[in-house]
């Protein structure tokens, strides 16, 4: 199949290596030069502009991209995808945007005879890396089940949460849990290692209790508790903190819209962002545990 892929950063650069790998004819753009020449190098067309890729043959389009306003300008623009696509081409929009963004810009391909889903990803770049990648897919069923077998091709599991920005919205809901999750097991292992219980210990006593969450049993942010985590490598890769406060912006942004209450979602936002003025939006957002650990 003929495919488009623009927003080659690092989700996007794996995710279209995966597709290239399972035999696809992949067009792509980005503005480094250096990711589209690692794509071109795998067996990709590089393609001068969004214009142009819109312009190429191809029938799918995949885009991921920082966020909403990147989104707007490649779909929207003057010279941006919706002026120059053929109708009927497949969109398909894995950034991670606020629901009405997304839905603002998939009624506008409608309006140009485009089909178009959003389907954010969690997993990280090693889920993309792998091609084990979650797929939360909003749109109508039919888009969906043409695009099956392209996104399987950069993940493991994916859902159909319904109409269009629904996958947007399950996204910021799980991110904002898990922002929410982490800060929790933050401050209760800082605490029982300050009252002097074994870190490992205070770890394993809460993974085989009522406190279990992800954020602890596969991800503790104490240090020495598990091997390939951030922790274990002073917070470096991961899921940087930074972006975990744009999650949380946007679910705060998205529960406001409706006038939804998400008051522990909007502390969170708070200690994220007072983490990030401090300096450490680069580190994982696991590292939001030094928090609670400055005079160790």
């Amino acid at each position: 199949m003929n495919i488009g892929f623009l927003g080659l950063g690092n989700m996007g650069g794996p995710m279209a290596l995966n597709l290239v790998k399972v035999g696809h004819r992949l067009h792509v753009y980005d503005l480094s030069a250096a990711s589209v020449a690692h794509l071109v190098e795998a067996g990709a067309s590089a393609a001068s502009s969004p214009a142009a890729l819109a312009q190429s043959d191809v029938e799918v389009i995949v885009t991921m991209l920082p966020a909403a306003a990147h989104v707007k300008a490649v779909y929207l623009g003057d010279d941006g995808l919706l002026a120059h696509v053929h109708p009927s081409v497949l969109l398909i929009d894995s950034s991670t945007i606020d629901p009405q963004s997304a839905r603002e810009v998939a009624a506008a391909a409608r309006q140009h005879g485009n089909p178009m889903l959003d389907a954010p990803v969690s997993g990280g770049t090693g889920g993309a890396a792998a091609g084990t990648l979650t797929f939360m897919v909003g749109g109508e069923t039919t888009d969906f089940t043409r695009a099956q077998p392209i996104l399987a091709a950069m993940g493991k599991n994916i859902v159909h949460c319904g109409g269009s920005g629904n996958g947007q919205a399950a996204k910021v809901a799980n991110n904002m849990l898990l922002g929410i999750s982490m800060i929790g097991v933050a401050e209760a292992m800082s605490l029982g290692v300050a009252l002097g219980v074994d870190p490992k210990v205070l770890a394993g006593i809460i993974n085989t209790s009522s406190g279990r969450c992800w954020s602890s049993d596969t991800y503790n942010p104490f240090p020495g508790v598990m091997d390939n985590v951030p922790a274990a490598r002073g917070y470096s890769g991961g899921f940087g903190s930074d972006l975990m406060l744009k999650d949380l912006g946007l679910a705060s942004e998205a529960a406001r819209q409706i006038r939804q209450p998400v008051i522990l979602g909007a502390l969170a936002q708070q200690l994220y962002q007072s983490f990030s003025l401090q300096g450490h939006g680069s580190l994982d957002f696991s590292a939001i545990i030094d928090l609670y650990r400055k005079g160790d």
